[in-house]
């Protein structure tokens, strides 16, 4: 049996692939391995069965022979260290790549969901439009110290790898801000993973799930 991931039944992204399951949907696309999606709503993961699964309520969860994990970063790190693909095979370059992992969920993801959650919950405070352009600005220095260190590089060190895959996923959740024009370099980075046929696989899977919801 495949592995089974959990996913939304009705995402709030929109079809735009910024769910958390997207990067796992694209970890099993670049290294070639079959997968099966189980949907839950919003009221099933509050639920014990899924709760006994991921332990906050979220998505996505991997199931696979009695094993349960969750939380993206874990469950991409174990589809790149079973497969090849994802992780370089000399051991400090895979170490490295490990660490951009860490750097995208880390350093760079909470001012950038800092910035989605100002835009959704907070947006009819009255200090919204003081609180804004500092949280903005928190995300500018983290670009433009990506940036510097990618230069003109293709990806972050040496072939795309699991590092790559969640950077862009990170990154790109700043499409339509109007933040990453101002850094050509991430743009065509972030572009250059979405062009991948892997990504372009998993996003179309994603997007094939919203698309149905949206019908029914």
């Amino acid at each position: 049996m495949p592995p089974v991931i959990t996913a939304f039944e009705k995402s709030p992204d929109r079809g735009r692939g910024q769910a958390r399951d997207m990067r796992v949907r694209w970890a099993f696309e670049e290294v070639g391995q079959p997968y099966e999606v189980r949907l839950v709503s919003f009221a099933d993961m509050k639920e014990p069965a899924h709760r006994a699964l991921h332990p906050f309520g979220q998505i996505p969860t991997y199931e696979e022979d009695g094993l349960a994990l969750f939380e993206s970063g874990a469950i991409v790190l174990h589809i790149a260290e079973r497969h090849d693909g994802l992780l370089p095979g000399d051991a400090m370059a895979r170490a490295r790549a490990i660490t951009w992992m860490f750097a995208a969920l880390s350093t760079l993801e909470p001012p950038i969901l800092d910035l989605t959650y100002a835009k959704i919950v907070e947006r009819a405070e009255p200090w919204y439009a003081q609180r804004l352009p500092i949280v903005e600005d928190r995300i500018r220095v983290r670009l433009n110290e990506l940036s510097l260190r990618l230069g003109d590089a293709e990806w972050l060190d040496g072939d795309f790898s699991a590092g790559d895959l969640m950077m862009v996923t990170v990154v790109r959740r700043l499409n339509g801000s109007g933040l990453l024009e101002d850094y050509p370099r991430l743009l065509a980075y972030v572009a250059r993973g979405e062009a991948r046929p892997a990504f372009q696989r998993a996003f179309d899977d994603q997007l094939a799930v919203f698309t149905a919801a949206s019908a029914g």
